[in-house]
């Protein structure tokens, strides 16, 4: 019996990026998607391509991607965002090992980011590998950023990449390191971490060495540079943000 494929997308106002996203994975056996109130056409571009289209609240990301496992029927997941794509050779690759392999529980697949206009090979960011491949045997995501499937059993990887078109320019990532930096810090905030002010200090100046020298990103010219301290700022951000919630929740226990 030939297994089938669920691909599972979580969204809010990407009608800029859906439809190429939803063109490349359309071979796929099932299409979820769970969106977050979009403002913009999003939701109306999705429906010309699957009538699975769900709005939930958006409260983190391992929440939306967990209900979303709860509509699919496929026998193996494809986990994709709106603002990647699946090339043929991916796809080719997907279809073979989930028709061949009965004993490999998941797989991760590269990534090819892209940062204004340019492929980041340098930086860290390539491979890239994400897991976002696994047979859905009851699956479930934990994790308020960056969240990971809890799977039990074997891993792979897979060579061919997905290609991912981060973010659209400065201002949409800028928004997205608000976004992302917040509930970071949430996520460490509730694992009880905090860290002193000589660490927040520290933690960007070795940020930016690790991207820009140790990493490669002066390979990459300005958008090397760029990148570099961005995510300085990035890591700053979030622990200040930590600092922040410790000194709120420390203010509220001595009342």
């Amino acid at each position: 019996m030939t297994a089938t494929i669920s691909a599972l997308i979580i969204t809010c106002n990407e009608e800029k990026n859906i439809k190429d996203c939803l063109d490349s994975i359309k071979w796929c056996d099932e299409i979820v998607v769970v969106d977050s109130y979009s403002k913009d056409k999003t939701v109306e571009i999705c429906r010309q391509y699957t009538e699975k289209v769900f709005q939930r609240e958006f409260d983190n990301f391992a929440a939306q991607r967990n209900y979303a496992l709860e509509k699919v029927t496929g026998d193996w997941v494809l986990v994709v965002d709106a603002d990647e794509r699946v090339t043929k050779e991916l796809k080719d690759e997907i279809k073979e090992v989930i028709s061949t392999n009965n004993f490999i529980q998941a797989y991760k697949i590269p990534r090819k980011n892209y940062f204004l206009g340019k492929w980041i090979k340098y930086c860290g960011w390539y491979p890239d590998y994400v897991l976002r491949l696994f047979r859905n045997n009851g699956v479930s995501y934990s994790g308020l950023v960056h969240e990971l499937p809890d799977i039990k059993g074997q891993i792979y990887h897979l060579k061919n990449s997905l290609i991912h078109y981060t973010y659209d320019n400065l201002e949409h990532y800028l928004q997205k390191i608000n976004q992302y930096t917040s509930l970071a810090a949430e996520d460490m905030h509730q694992k009880g971490k905090d860290k002193c002010l000589i660490y927040i200090l520290i933690r960007p100046l070795l940020e930016f060495l690790k991207k820009y020298i140790f990493k490669k990103g002066f390979l990459l010219g300005r958008q090397g540079l760029f990148l570099s301290i961005i995510s300085s700022y990035y890591q700053f951000i979030k622990y200040i943000k930590l600092w922040e919630k410790n000194k709120i929740l420390s203010k509220q226990d001595n009342k």
